[in-house]
């Protein structure tokens, strides 16, 4: 995670790609979002998805794991080059989300962030507040996820 100075509005950074198989879809429907067409490749044929279709849920969740572990590579590069790391604060939330296509069993998923705006939290010297576009990406080429993140971001040598 870097610094609120060092974040630029239209920064892009590529997360990670993750393979959605069959086997993973169903797991994570089984446990978290039972829906036939989640469960079974012949209901999923049969419904408007016309195939085995991820969770929308689980694509977040593998977007959100992807986002985890590259802030952690961020922080544990920045420690290898002597660098201050900074630790990322908590996030107040998210909006516009959306499952733009389905991902069907078998697509492979890149998920991106691009940093669309940038303030020094008026409340919390310390802080700033950054808002980025997460976006997923099929082998297609065509955008299957996004949502809108606020979080808040450490600011270099503020004092609270």
């Amino acid at each position: 995670m870097p610094f609120y100075e060092d974040i630029k509005v239209g920064q892009r950074g590529e997360l990670g790609s993750f393979t959605f198989t069959a086997e993973l879809i169903k797991k994570f429907a089984g446990q978290f979002d039972p829906q036939r067409f989640h469960l079974d490749e012949e209901e999923g044929r049969k419904s408007l998805f016309g195939g085995l279709t991820a969770s929308g849920w689980h694509v977040a969740a593998v977007c959100m794991k992807l986002m985890v572990a590259y802030a952690q590579r961020h922080a544990r590069h920045a420690a290898e080059r002597g660098d201050e790391v900074a630790i990322g604060g908590p996030s107040p939330g998210f909006r516009d989300l959306r499952w733009i296509k389905p991902v069907l069993a078998g697509d492979t998923v890149t998920f991106f962030s691009e940093v669309e705006s940038l303030r020094a939290s008026s409340t919390r010297p310390e802080w700033g507040i950054v808002q980025a576009r997460n976006t997923g990406t099929n082998q297609r080429g065509e955008l299957v996820f996004s949502f809108l993140a606020t979080g808040f971001v450490p600011r270099r040598n503020a004092k609270p």
